[in-house]
Protein backbone atom coordinates (compact mmCIF):
# COMPACT_ATOMS: atom_id res chain seq x y z
CA UNK A 1 0.00 0.00 0.00
CA UNK A 2 1.38 3.44 -1.29
CA UNK A 3 -0.44 6.45 0.35
CA UNK A 4 0.79 9.99 0.17
CA UNK A 5 -0.26 11.96 3.35
CA UNK A 6 0.64 15.44 5.09
CA UNK A 7 1.44 14.02 7.91
CA UNK A 8 2.25 10.35 9.10
CA UNK A 9 2.14 9.36 12.65
CA UNK A 10 3.78 6.52 13.96
CA UNK A 11 1.76 5.20 17.39
CA UNK A 12 -1.87 5.52 19.03
CA UNK A 13 -1.12 6.27 22.25
CA UNK A 14 -2.07 9.01 24.16
CA UNK A 15 0.51 11.66 22.54
CA UNK A 16 0.07 10.04 18.90
CA UNK A 17 -4.13 10.55 19.30
CA UNK A 18 -3.39 14.45 20.54
CA UNK A 19 -0.86 15.24 17.92
CA UNK A 20 -3.60 13.54 14.85
CA UNK A 21 -6.31 15.36 16.75
CA UNK A 22 -4.41 18.75 16.48
CA UNK A 23 -3.09 18.57 13.26
CA UNK A 24 -6.17 17.27 11.66
CA UNK A 25 -8.50 20.13 13.35
CA UNK A 26 -5.96 22.48 11.08
CA UNK A 27 -6.71 21.28 8.24
CA UNK A 28 -3.94 18.55 7.79
CA UNK A 29 -4.79 15.12 6.21
CA UNK A 30 -3.07 12.40 8.99
CA UNK A 31 -1.97 8.97 8.47
CA UNK A 32 -2.26 7.20 11.79
CA UNK A 33 -0.03 4.05 11.97
CA UNK A 34 -0.23 1.67 14.56
CA UNK A 35 0.68 -2.41 15.48
CA UNK A 36 -2.40 -2.59 17.57
CA UNK A 37 -6.25 -3.15 16.48
CA UNK A 38 -7.57 -0.35 18.16
CA UNK A 39 -6.42 3.26 19.09
CA UNK A 40 -5.35 3.97 22.39
CA UNK A 41 -1.75 2.84 23.17
CA UNK A 42 -1.22 1.01 26.29
CA UNK A 43 -2.74 3.38 28.91
CA UNK A 44 -6.10 3.86 26.70
CA UNK A 45 -5.65 -0.46 25.76
CA UNK A 46 -8.95 -1.79 24.75
CA UNK A 47 -10.57 -4.99 25.43
CA UNK A 48 -10.55 -6.96 21.90
CA UNK A 49 -14.21 -6.50 20.41
CA UNK A 50 -14.72 -9.93 20.31
CA UNK A 51 -15.11 -10.06 23.76
CA UNK A 52 -18.09 -7.99 24.00
CA UNK A 53 -16.85 -6.44 27.48
CA UNK A 54 -19.72 -4.38 28.81
CA UNK A 55 -17.77 -1.92 30.87
CA UNK A 56 -14.00 -1.31 29.57
CA UNK A 57 -14.31 2.38 31.52
CA UNK A 58 -14.24 -0.18 34.73
CA UNK A 59 -10.53 -0.49 34.38
CA UNK A 60 -9.27 2.91 33.25
CA UNK A 61 -8.78 6.43 34.66
CA UNK A 62 -9.50 9.13 32.32
CA UNK A 63 -12.25 7.68 30.53
CA UNK A 64 -13.83 10.97 29.69
CA UNK A 65 -10.66 11.93 27.94
CA UNK A 66 -10.45 8.99 25.94
CA UNK A 67 -14.05 9.59 24.61
CA UNK A 68 -12.86 12.29 23.71
CA UNK A 69 -10.28 11.84 21.73
CA UNK A 70 -11.60 8.35 20.05
CA UNK A 71 -14.48 10.19 19.32
CA UNK A 72 -13.03 12.90 17.87
CA UNK A 73 -10.19 10.49 15.57
CA UNK A 74 -13.53 9.12 14.65
CA UNK A 75 -15.20 12.12 13.25
CA UNK A 76 -12.32 13.18 10.83
CA UNK A 77 -11.83 9.51 9.73
CA UNK A 78 -15.24 9.56 8.96
CA UNK A 79 -14.31 13.23 7.02
CA UNK A 80 -11.77 11.64 5.33
CA UNK A 81 -9.27 13.69 7.07
CA UNK A 82 -7.63 10.54 9.22
CA UNK A 83 -6.60 7.95 7.76
CA UNK A 84 -5.76 4.98 10.58
CA UNK A 85 -3.76 1.90 9.94
CA UNK A 86 -4.39 -0.73 12.20
CA UNK A 87 -2.12 -3.69 12.88
CA UNK A 88 1.13 -2.02 11.12
CA UNK A 89 4.42 -2.77 12.55
CA UNK A 90 6.64 -0.05 11.82
CA UNK A 91 10.19 -1.06 11.17
CA UNK A 92 11.56 1.84 9.19
CA UNK A 93 11.05 5.38 8.56
CA UNK A 94 13.24 7.12 5.96
CA UNK A 95 14.06 10.67 4.73
CA UNK A 96 14.21 10.87 0.89
CA UNK A 97 16.40 13.90 -0.72
CA UNK A 98 12.98 15.84 -1.34
CA UNK A 99 12.91 16.36 2.34
CA UNK A 100 9.77 13.98 2.24
CA UNK A 101 9.44 10.55 4.21
CA UNK A 102 8.55 6.98 3.86
CA UNK A 103 7.26 5.20 6.56
CA UNK A 104 7.96 1.42 6.30
CA UNK A 105 5.10 -1.05 7.68
CA UNK A 106 4.30 -5.39 7.81
CA UNK A 107 0.75 -5.52 8.20
CA UNK A 108 -1.54 -8.10 9.64
CA UNK A 109 -0.73 -10.05 12.61
CA UNK A 110 1.95 -12.40 10.75
CA UNK A 111 3.72 -9.30 10.02
CA UNK A 112 4.91 -10.78 6.59
CA UNK A 113 3.50 -8.37 4.29
CA UNK A 114 4.89 -4.62 3.00
CA UNK A 115 3.22 -1.47 3.41
CA UNK A 116 4.73 2.10 2.73
CA UNK A 117 3.02 5.34 3.97
CA UNK A 118 4.41 8.71 1.96
CA UNK A 119 4.13 11.77 3.88
CA UNK A 120 5.32 15.35 4.48
CA UNK A 121 6.50 15.39 8.17
CA UNK A 122 6.39 12.61 10.69
CA UNK A 123 5.75 12.39 14.42
CA UNK A 124 7.00 9.72 16.35
CA UNK A 125 5.06 8.68 19.50
CA UNK A 126 6.22 5.01 19.71
CA UNK A 127 6.17 5.25 23.23
CA UNK A 128 7.97 3.27 25.82
CA UNK A 129 8.93 -0.27 27.18
CA UNK A 130 9.46 -1.47 30.82
CA UNK A 131 12.89 -2.12 32.19
CA UNK A 132 13.73 -5.28 33.04
CA UNK A 133 16.22 -6.09 35.75
CA UNK A 134 16.71 -9.87 36.31
CA UNK A 135 17.06 -11.81 39.67
CA UNK A 136 17.29 -15.74 40.61
CA UNK A 137 13.95 -17.76 39.50
CA UNK A 138 12.76 -14.74 37.25
CA UNK A 139 12.10 -17.05 33.78
CA UNK A 140 9.93 -19.33 35.73
CA UNK A 141 6.34 -19.66 33.71
CA UNK A 142 4.08 -17.34 36.18
CA UNK A 143 6.44 -14.42 36.61
CA UNK A 144 5.42 -11.45 34.15
CA UNK A 145 6.10 -7.63 33.60
CA UNK A 146 4.06 -5.35 35.55
CA UNK A 147 3.19 -3.95 32.13
CA UNK A 148 2.62 -7.32 30.57
CA UNK A 149 -0.03 -8.31 33.81
CA UNK A 150 -1.88 -5.01 32.94
CA UNK A 151 -1.95 -5.96 29.04
CA UNK A 152 -3.40 -8.96 29.92
CA UNK A 153 -5.99 -7.32 32.06
CA UNK A 154 -7.37 -4.67 29.93
CA UNK A 155 -6.74 -5.78 26.53
CA UNK A 156 -7.74 -9.46 27.04
CA UNK A 157 -9.96 -8.99 30.51
CA UNK A 158 -7.92 -12.39 32.17
CA UNK A 159 -5.87 -12.68 35.00
CA UNK A 160 -2.16 -13.62 34.66
CA UNK A 161 -3.11 -15.98 38.14
CA UNK A 162 -5.28 -15.79 40.94
CA UNK A 163 -2.47 -15.31 43.80
CA UNK A 164 -0.56 -12.53 42.98
CA UNK A 165 2.86 -10.24 44.32
CA UNK A 166 3.48 -6.78 42.57
CA UNK A 167 7.25 -6.01 43.35
CA UNK A 168 9.52 -3.37 41.83
CA UNK A 169 9.76 -0.09 41.85
CA UNK A 170 7.58 3.12 40.37
CA UNK A 171 3.82 4.39 39.93
CA UNK A 172 2.84 1.68 37.62
CA UNK A 173 3.10 -0.67 40.36
CA UNK A 174 -0.12 1.22 42.17
CA UNK A 175 -2.83 0.53 39.41
CA UNK A 176 -1.48 -2.57 38.54
CA UNK A 177 -1.83 -4.34 42.05
CA UNK A 178 -5.22 -2.43 42.58
CA UNK A 179 -6.45 -3.50 39.25
CA UNK A 180 -5.51 -6.54 39.23
CA UNK A 181 -7.18 -7.14 42.61
CA UNK A 182 -10.60 -5.30 41.78
CA UNK A 183 -10.68 -7.73 38.79
CA UNK A 184 -11.04 -10.26 41.42
CA UNK A 185 -7.27 -12.08 41.90
CA UNK A 186 -5.73 -12.11 45.73
CA UNK A 187 -2.80 -9.32 45.71
CA UNK A 188 -0.57 -11.20 48.78
CA UNK A 189 1.74 -7.99 48.31
CA UNK A 190 2.83 -5.19 47.10
CA UNK A 191 6.29 -4.78 47.12
CA UNK A 192 8.21 -1.43 47.05
CA UNK A 193 11.64 -1.08 46.59
CA UNK A 194 11.51 2.40 47.41
CA UNK A 195 11.02 4.42 50.37
CA UNK A 196 7.94 6.90 50.83
CA UNK A 197 10.54 9.48 52.34
CA UNK A 198 12.27 9.37 49.12
CA UNK A 199 9.28 11.64 47.49
CA UNK A 200 9.99 14.21 49.90
CA UNK A 201 13.04 15.55 48.17
CA UNK A 202 10.70 16.30 44.93
CA UNK A 203 7.64 17.79 46.95
CA UNK A 204 7.39 21.10 45.56
CA UNK A 205 7.37 19.52 42.13
CA UNK A 206 4.77 17.00 43.27
CA UNK A 207 2.55 19.76 45.00
CA UNK A 208 2.38 21.62 42.05
CA UNK A 209 -0.24 18.94 40.94
CA UNK A 210 -2.56 18.48 43.31
CA UNK A 211 -4.70 16.20 40.91
CA UNK A 212 -1.80 13.34 40.83
CA UNK A 213 -1.18 13.72 44.49
CA UNK A 214 -4.95 13.32 44.59
CA UNK A 215 -5.12 10.35 42.03
CA UNK A 216 -2.30 8.71 44.83
CA UNK A 217 -4.30 9.17 47.79
CA UNK A 218 -7.17 7.14 45.51
CA UNK A 219 -4.91 4.56 45.23
CA UNK A 220 -3.82 4.08 48.33
CA UNK A 221 -7.41 3.83 49.44
CA UNK A 222 -7.51 0.91 46.96
CA UNK A 223 -4.93 -0.62 48.56
CA UNK A 224 -6.54 -0.42 51.98
CA UNK A 225 -10.10 -1.63 50.95
CA UNK A 226 -8.45 -4.80 48.87
CA UNK A 227 -6.59 -5.36 51.99
CA UNK A 228 -3.51 -5.23 49.79
CA UNK A 229 -0.44 -5.35 51.92
CA UNK A 230 2.54 -3.39 51.49
CA UNK A 231 6.17 -3.64 51.96
CA UNK A 232 7.92 -0.34 51.26
CA UNK A 233 12.03 -0.49 51.16
CA UNK A 234 11.39 -4.42 49.99
CA UNK A 235 12.65 -6.10 47.41
CA UNK A 236 12.20 -9.51 45.53
CA UNK A 237 15.52 -11.46 46.39
CA UNK A 238 14.13 -15.31 44.49
CA UNK A 239 11.21 -16.43 42.79
CA UNK A 240 10.83 -20.57 43.21
CA UNK A 241 9.61 -22.87 41.76
CA UNK A 242 9.99 -25.88 39.38
CA UNK A 243 7.55 -25.82 36.30
CA UNK A 244 6.59 -23.08 37.38
CA UNK A 245 5.91 -19.87 40.12
CA UNK A 246 5.02 -21.09 43.58
CA UNK A 247 6.52 -18.25 45.97
CA UNK A 248 8.80 -15.39 46.08
CA UNK A 249 11.16 -14.29 48.66
CA UNK A 250 11.00 -10.68 49.54
CA UNK A 251 13.38 -9.29 51.65
CA UNK A 252 13.94 -5.14 53.32
CA UNK A 253 16.61 -3.30 51.74
CA UNK A 254 19.19 -0.95 53.68
CA UNK A 255 19.96 2.83 52.77
CA UNK A 256 22.97 1.43 50.40
CA UNK A 257 20.16 -0.83 49.04
CA UNK A 258 21.89 -4.44 50.26
CA UNK A 259 19.79 -6.63 51.86
CA UNK A 260 19.04 -6.22 55.46
CA UNK A 261 20.23 -9.36 57.54
CA UNK A 262 17.53 -11.69 59.11
CA UNK A 263 14.62 -9.84 56.98
CA UNK A 264 14.04 -12.40 54.16
CA UNK A 265 10.61 -13.83 54.15
CA UNK A 266 8.72 -16.19 51.86
CA UNK A 267 5.48 -15.10 50.27
CA UNK A 268 3.32 -17.84 48.51
CA UNK A 269 1.76 -16.92 44.97
CA UNK A 270 1.07 -18.14 41.34
CA UNK A 271 1.98 -15.16 39.75
CA UNK A 272 4.74 -12.11 39.94
CA UNK A 273 3.92 -9.15 38.23
CA UNK A 274 7.72 -7.05 38.18
CA UNK A 275 8.50 -3.66 36.98
CA UNK A 276 10.95 -1.13 37.75
CA UNK A 277 9.70 1.71 35.66
CA UNK A 278 9.70 2.72 32.03
CA UNK A 279 12.65 3.24 28.90
CA UNK A 280 11.86 5.52 25.81
CA UNK A 281 11.34 3.73 22.33
CA UNK A 282 13.73 5.52 20.16
CA UNK A 283 14.64 2.91 17.60
CA UNK A 284 12.54 5.21 14.83
CA UNK A 285 14.19 8.26 15.75
CA UNK A 286 17.99 6.92 15.90
CA UNK A 287 17.42 5.55 12.31
CA UNK A 288 16.24 9.05 11.35
CA UNK A 289 19.54 10.62 12.88
CA UNK A 290 17.34 12.18 15.55
CA UNK A 291 20.46 13.29 18.58
CA UNK A 292 19.23 11.51 21.87
CA UNK A 293 19.31 12.98 25.43
CA UNK A 294 17.90 13.48 28.66
CA UNK A 295 19.26 12.13 32.12
CA UNK A 296 20.70 8.46 30.55
CA UNK A 297 20.88 9.69 27.04
CA UNK A 298 18.15 7.59 26.10
CA UNK A 299 15.24 9.73 24.91
CA UNK A 300 14.57 11.62 21.89
CA UNK A 301 15.64 15.61 22.36
CA UNK A 302 13.16 18.11 21.19
CA UNK A 303 12.63 21.99 21.34
CA UNK A 304 9.56 23.84 22.22
CA UNK A 305 7.24 22.76 19.38
CA UNK A 306 8.58 18.83 20.05
CA UNK A 307 10.51 19.61 16.75
CA UNK A 308 13.65 17.12 16.24
CA UNK A 309 16.84 18.15 14.99
CA UNK A 310 15.99 16.28 11.74
CA UNK A 311 13.87 18.33 9.72
CA UNK A 312 10.33 17.63 9.51
CA UNK A 313 10.23 15.13 12.34
CA UNK A 314 8.35 15.71 15.66
CA UNK A 315 8.47 13.45 18.73
CA UNK A 316 5.98 13.31 21.80
CA UNK A 317 5.09 11.47 24.54
CA UNK A 318 7.31 8.49 26.36
CA UNK A 319 9.68 8.50 23.40
CA UNK A 320 10.86 12.39 24.32
CA UNK A 321 11.19 11.00 28.15
CA UNK A 322 8.91 9.00 30.70
CA UNK A 323 6.29 11.03 31.89
CA UNK A 324 2.33 9.44 31.39
CA UNK A 325 -0.82 9.80 30.10
CA UNK A 326 -1.08 13.46 30.63
CA UNK A 327 2.14 14.68 29.86
CA UNK A 328 1.90 12.77 26.40
CA UNK A 329 -1.31 14.73 25.80
CA UNK A 330 0.17 17.80 26.32
CA UNK A 331 3.43 17.25 24.09
CA UNK A 332 1.15 15.74 21.18
CA UNK A 333 -1.59 18.29 21.19
CA UNK A 334 1.65 21.19 21.09
CA UNK A 335 3.33 18.89 17.72
CA UNK A 336 0.23 18.74 16.09
CA UNK A 337 -0.22 22.58 16.11
CA UNK A 338 3.20 22.96 15.31
CA UNK A 339 3.13 20.68 12.25
CA UNK A 340 -0.08 22.35 10.94
CA UNK A 341 1.52 25.86 11.19
CA UNK A 342 4.98 24.53 9.37
CA UNK A 343 3.56 22.58 6.85
CA UNK A 344 1.60 25.63 5.69
CA UNK A 345 4.74 27.38 5.43
CA UNK A 346 4.14 29.67 8.65
CA UNK A 347 5.72 30.25 11.71
CA UNK A 348 3.36 29.14 14.45
CA UNK A 349 2.08 31.16 17.45
CA UNK A 350 3.27 29.56 20.66
CA UNK A 351 0.30 31.18 22.38
CA UNK A 352 -1.88 29.24 20.77
CA UNK A 353 -0.77 26.06 22.90
CA UNK A 354 -0.03 27.97 25.98
CA UNK A 355 -1.64 26.08 28.60
CA UNK A 356 -0.33 22.37 27.12
CA UNK A 357 3.11 24.68 27.42
CA UNK A 358 2.12 24.35 31.09
CA UNK A 359 1.19 22.01 31.80
CA UNK A 360 4.05 20.47 29.84
CA UNK A 361 6.59 22.53 32.23
CA UNK A 362 4.57 21.04 35.16
CA UNK A 363 4.52 17.48 34.79
CA UNK A 364 7.79 17.08 33.44
CA UNK A 365 9.32 18.76 36.65
CA UNK A 366 6.60 16.22 38.55
CA UNK A 367 7.79 12.93 36.40
CA UNK A 368 11.36 14.06 37.42
CA UNK A 369 10.99 14.15 41.06
CA UNK A 370 8.99 10.76 40.45
CA UNK A 371 11.93 9.35 38.50
CA UNK A 372 14.22 10.68 41.38
CA UNK A 373 12.51 8.75 43.74
CA UNK A 374 11.38 5.19 42.60
CA UNK A 375 15.34 4.86 40.80
CA UNK A 376 15.56 1.11 40.45
CA UNK A 377 17.81 -0.03 44.37
CA UNK A 378 21.43 0.34 44.80
CA UNK A 379 23.09 -3.06 44.72
CA UNK A 380 20.58 -5.24 42.69
CA UNK A 381 23.19 -6.62 40.40
CA UNK A 382 25.39 -7.66 42.99
CA UNK A 383 22.30 -10.17 44.35
CA UNK A 384 22.61 -11.98 40.85
CA UNK A 385 24.28 -15.45 41.15
CA UNK A 386 26.11 -16.38 38.16
CA UNK A 387 24.44 -18.57 36.51
CA UNK A 388 21.27 -16.16 36.31
CA UNK A 389 19.87 -16.18 33.01
CA UNK A 390 20.18 -12.11 32.13
CA UNK A 391 20.04 -12.62 28.16
CA UNK A 392 16.85 -14.67 27.66
CA UNK A 393 16.70 -14.71 24.07
CA UNK A 394 20.53 -16.18 23.98
CA UNK A 395 20.94 -17.17 27.33
CA UNK A 396 23.66 -15.98 28.86
CA UNK A 397 24.53 -15.76 32.25
CA UNK A 398 24.89 -13.11 34.64
CA UNK A 399 28.91 -15.16 34.96
CA UNK A 400 29.34 -14.68 31.18
CA UNK A 401 28.58 -11.08 31.66
CA UNK A 402 30.68 -10.54 34.34
CA UNK A 403 33.90 -11.88 32.78
CA UNK A 404 33.62 -9.99 29.47
CA UNK A 405 33.66 -7.09 31.79
CA UNK A 406 36.13 -8.43 34.14
CA UNK A 407 38.49 -10.81 32.62
CA UNK A 408 38.14 -10.09 29.07
CA UNK A 409 37.93 -6.00 29.26
CA UNK A 410 34.75 -5.12 27.80
CA UNK A 411 33.84 -1.49 28.58
CA UNK A 412 30.58 -0.67 26.54
CA UNK A 413 27.23 -3.09 25.61
CA UNK A 414 28.40 -3.78 22.02
CA UNK A 415 32.21 -5.61 22.94
CA UNK A 416 30.15 -6.99 25.75
CA UNK A 417 27.41 -8.49 23.33
CA UNK A 418 30.12 -9.46 21.00
CA UNK A 419 31.89 -11.07 23.51
CA UNK A 420 28.91 -13.03 24.91
CA UNK A 421 25.85 -12.34 22.71
CA UNK A 422 23.57 -10.62 25.05
CA UNK A 423 21.46 -8.62 23.19
CA UNK A 424 21.91 -10.17 20.05
CA UNK A 425 18.49 -12.41 20.01
CA UNK A 426 15.11 -11.53 19.05
CA UNK A 427 14.82 -8.28 21.15
CA UNK A 428 17.97 -7.36 19.84
CA UNK A 429 18.83 -5.91 23.28
CA UNK A 430 15.73 -4.28 24.66
CA UNK A 431 15.19 -6.37 27.36
CA UNK A 432 18.88 -6.93 28.59
CA UNK A 433 20.69 -4.11 27.72
CA UNK A 434 19.72 -2.16 31.42
CA UNK A 435 20.77 -5.70 33.02
CA UNK A 436 23.66 -5.72 31.06
CA UNK A 437 24.60 -2.11 31.85
CA UNK A 438 24.33 -2.50 35.71
CA UNK A 439 26.17 -5.90 35.89
CA UNK A 440 29.59 -4.40 33.56
CA UNK A 441 29.03 -0.72 34.98
CA UNK A 442 28.83 0.41 31.23
CA UNK A 443 26.40 3.24 30.46
CA UNK A 444 23.32 2.71 28.85
CA UNK A 445 23.58 3.86 25.31
CA UNK A 446 20.91 3.30 22.76
CA UNK A 447 21.84 0.93 20.39
CA UNK A 448 21.19 2.52 16.60
CA UNK A 449 19.40 0.07 14.24
CA UNK A 450 18.36 -0.24 10.70
CA UNK A 451 15.49 -1.62 11.87
CA UNK A 452 13.18 -1.46 14.59
CA UNK A 453 11.60 -4.72 14.55
CA UNK A 454 12.60 -7.93 12.27
CA UNK A 455 11.64 -7.92 9.13
CA UNK A 456 10.90 -11.03 6.37
CA UNK A 457 13.80 -10.98 3.38
CA UNK A 458 10.98 -11.08 1.01
CA UNK A 459 9.38 -7.72 1.87
CA UNK A 460 12.82 -5.83 1.87
CA UNK A 461 13.14 -7.95 -2.08
CA UNK A 462 9.81 -6.51 -3.17
CA UNK A 463 11.10 -2.54 -2.03
CA UNK A 464 11.70 -0.34 -4.98
CA UNK A 465 15.71 -0.28 -5.71
CA UNK A 466 15.73 3.65 -4.17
Amino acid sequence: MTERAHLAVVGAGPAGLAGALAAADRGVRVTLVDAAEQAGGQFYRQPARALGARRPEALHHQWRTWRRLREGIERHIAAGRITHLTDHHVWAVQRASDSSFTVYALRGPAEEEGATVRADAVLLATGGYERVLPFPGWTLPGVVTAGGAQAMLKGALVLPGRRVVVAGTGPLLLPVATGLAAAGARVAALVESAAPVALLRGAPALAAEPGKLAEGAWYAGQLMRHRIRTLSRHSVVEAHGTDRLTAVTVAALRNDGRIRPGSARRISCDTLAVGHGMLPHTDLAETLGCTLSGPTGTAVRVDDEQRTDVPGVWAAGETTGIGGAALALAEGHIAGRSIAARLRGVAPDPRSWAASARARARLRRFFAALEAAYAPPAGWADRLTDDTVVCRCEEVTAGAVRTAARSLGAGDLRTVKLFTRAGMGWCQGRMCAPAVAGLTGCPLTAGRRPFARPVPLGVLAALPDD
